[in-house]
């Protein structure tokens, strides 16, 4: 999983990527640090970049992308995003939507 340190590389990731994951965690979240090993382990069945961003490093994508919790799972398709999960997500329905992408 790649890491996002500023706002302009994440505007260069998703002009130059087709389809992707974001991972959206913050600083002091217990959720995150829970969640991210499980959707790190989805990196192997799907051939999409997976990307992960803290928003306390990079608060502009917050705002940018209408981002008021975490964590939160973003998958963008065609440039465009395509399924948002915050906080509390289900893995089935991750994997699910992922498959659309694929």
């Amino acid at each position: 999983m790649q890491v996002i340190k500023s706002f302009e590389e994440w505007l260069e990731t998703i002009e130059n990527q087709r389809k992707l994951l974001l991972f959206v965690k913050t600083d002091h979240c217990s959720v995150c640090d829970g969640l991210l090993p499980k959707v790190v382990a989805l990196e192997e069945e799907y051939p999409i970049p997976f990307y992960k961003v803290n928003v306390a490093e990079v608060p502009e994508i917050a705002g940018q992308l209408s981002l008021f919790t975490a964590p939160v799972v973003l998958l963008f398709h065609e440039g465009k995003e395509y399924a948002r999960f915050a906080r509390f997500i289900q893995m089935q329905e991750l994997k699910r939507r992922l498959g659309e992408i694929r």
